[in-house]
């Protein structure tokens, strides 16, 4: 959606792409972050089980061992309270699963409590917005425990097991904070001053929302990060960098020319400069490039393991780093709380995330129940499949089904291919299922049918651990399975359908608004103090990042009345204006001849 272009009608249904969901994308930046905490985190219990020769305990340390994955986006403080988390919910999960294994062995009933989880998992984890892999791992391992023989007296101590390999993640994933514990600010850093650069690049639409974004999520993780330490300090007089070029790059967007730079030679990059103070200090090293490049550059070094680059101040960072900081205080004080309340809104009846968990609940049961009578003894592959297309709306899952069918079609081969040499011995199968954890963690971010082609192998194996099951009937099953999870999963998205995405953007409107208004009035006053000022830009920044949010997901649903497409572009706009004029009156840039209205 450009900036000239409007679309005032929103058709029911759109059309499905084919091709583009199976398209490769660069890797994540942190690629090799989970990929190598969950072989880790995998490979300690597993070495022990082998010592103690019983490698068919490996389905339960496999739970806790998983756990690793999560987290890797946060700063260590709060991912050590976010994993533990993890680890606690998989360990509810997991008791419920052997508990009802336990108690009966009827396919029915194992298959509502699996609908009934896989549900449940994923509303909390929209809810808590946990972030990849979201709750496809929850259901995976719970789904096919309950379908392992269980006696009730061992399931103290299989959750013992899961327990204790859930401690190993949690040490795995905290554990870096005593080497480099500004290493997820940094990176996150990184990101805002490449979106920067980009918007500065080729200014637009796309460009400036991604913008806008990576510098909040910047922000967010530099305050959730703890005490400000001198290399936070210097990540955010960086962002406050990143925060100038993309106001100015608004506010002479929006006043018909380009903003003037309060530095004698008309840039940031210029007063960012080559430069060496009293204290040694030393900026960017790079001379005579453009201010894109300049930024760039000091991507590369926030990312790299050497100090933080330490440009000159841009005008009115002290400023904005001041309102941080009355920030930084107030988020420690109530940032729990503010958590519960969110959780508890995302829960509560009229949430938009409860038609998503509804469409799990239904489409997993459906799936389990069709697997069932087609044959299948243990149907958990289908309810995993349904489980993980779930997205935020009909056309993200329609791409997820996809990507999923694709994937697991292609795994079964590689899976025939593997199981020889798996059987060869108790350490090639630990050899290779820890091979495809990693495998599935290094190409998942390309895309999610590549990832997949490595999980599926890794699934099969995993039920080797409990001794050997005939090759066709394994890779029958999951391609049943597959097919069935993926054709069910689907039809109960598009039947089941989610008005309350529409809902969710007239709110968003709403919430933009008032923060809007909020920035307007605090900006109105004689001398707004710093913190005010910062807070108000900073509100109206997360709402704006909200909007775009709720647009983009109500964008892709089916079923619903027309979008309010005019409204949205003009808050947008309007909103990015009122930031260029925050950003002017903190000082970081400097008005333009002729200003537009905030």
């Amino acid at each position: 959606m450009s900036d000239t272009t409007l679309r005032t009608r929103q058709p029911s249904v759109r059309r499905l792409p084919l091709v583009g969901p199976l398209r490769l994308t660069r890797p994540s930046d942190t690629w090799f972050k989970p990929a190598l905490s969950v072989v880790v985190a995998s490979a300690v219990p597993n070495v022990l089980l082998y010592g103690f020769d019983r490698l068919d305990l490996v389905m339960y340390t496999m739970a806790g061992s998983l756990c690793a994955l999560y987290g890797h986006s946060l700063p260590y403080a709060r991912r050590a309270r976010a994993v533990a988390a993890v680890v606690v919910g998989m360990l509810v999960g997991m008791a419920i699963s052997l508990v009802t294994a336990s108690l009966t062995d009827s396919t029915a009933v194992l298959i509502a409590v699996g609908a009934l989880l896989a549900a449940g998992q994923k509303a909390l984890c929209d809810a808590t917005r946990i972030g990849p892999p979201g709750p496809v791992i929850f259901t995976f391992v719970t789904s096919a425990a309950l379908f392992a023989p269980q006696h009730l007296g061992q399931v103290p101590a299989h959750l013992a097991l899961t327990l204790a390999a859930g401690a190993v993640s949690w040490l795995v994933t905290a554990g870096p904070a005593l080497i480099r514990r500004e290493g997820p600010e940094r990176r996150a850093t990184a990101r805002a001053l490449n979106a920067a650069a980009a918007y500065a690049d080729a200014p637009g639409h796309r460009t400036r929302r991604a913008a806008v974004a990576a510098i909040h999520m910047a922000w967010q993780a530099l305050l959730a990060a703890g005490r400000p330490t001198p290399v936070r300090r210097e990540l955010e007089r960086l962002l406050v960098h990143a925060e100038a070029t993309l106001a100015r790059g608004a506010l002479g967007a929006h006043s018909g020319g380009h903003a003037r730079t309060t530095d004698r030679d008309g840039g940031l990059a210029a007063a960012a400069g080559d430069h060496a103070g009293a204290d040694g200090r030393t900026g960017d090293p790079e001379a005579g490039v453009s201010h894109p490049d300049r930024l760039r550059a000091w991507a590369r070094q926030t990312r790299a393991r050497g100090p933080v680059p330490t440009p000159l101040p841009a005008p009115g960072a002290v400023e904005e780093i001041f309102g941080a900081d009355a920030e930084r205080a107030a988020h420690r004080t109530g940032s729990r709380r503010d958590a519960r309340r969110a959780l508890l809104r995302a829960l509560a009846p009229g949430s938009p995330l409860l038609p998503i968990a509804a469409r799990a609940l239904i489409g997993c049961a459906l799936a389990g129940y069709v697997s069932m009578a087609f044959g299948v003894g243990r149907p958990y592959w289908a309810i995993v499949t349904a489980a993980s297309l779930y997205q935020a709306n009909v056309t993200l899952s329609w791409n997820r089904t996809l990507q999923r069918t694709l994937g697991n079609l292609l795994g079964v081969l590689v899976f025939a291919a593997v199981l020889p040499v798996s059987r060869t011995s108790p350490l090639a199968l630990i050899g290779c299922c820890l091979f495809f954890n990693f495998a599935a963690e290094a190409l998942i971010t390309r895309n999610y049918w590549l990832g997949s082609i490595a999980v599926t192998p890794m699934a099969l194996l995993v039920i080797e651990f409990g001794g050997t099951h005939p090759a066709g009937e394994l890779i029958g099953d999951r391609v049943l399975d597959t097919v069935i999870g993926a054709a069910v999963g689907l039809l109960a998205a598009m039947a089941v359908t989610n008005r309350r995405a529409t809902g969710r953007l007239e709110r968003a409107l709403a919430a933009t608004e008032r923060a809007r208004a909020h920035a307007v009035q605090t900006l109105a006053a004689a001398a707004p103090a710093p913190a005010a000022l910062d807070a108000a830009r900073r509100r109206l920044t997360g709402s704006l990042v909200e909007l775009h949010e709720a647009g983009d997901t109500a964008a892709g649903e089916w079923w619903q009345r027309a979008l309010p497409e005019e409204q949205l572009l003009a808050a947008e706009q309007a909103g990015h204006r009122t930031l260029a004029a925050t950003a002017t009156r903190q000082g970081l840039i400097a008005p333009a001849p002729e200003n537009g209205a905030v």
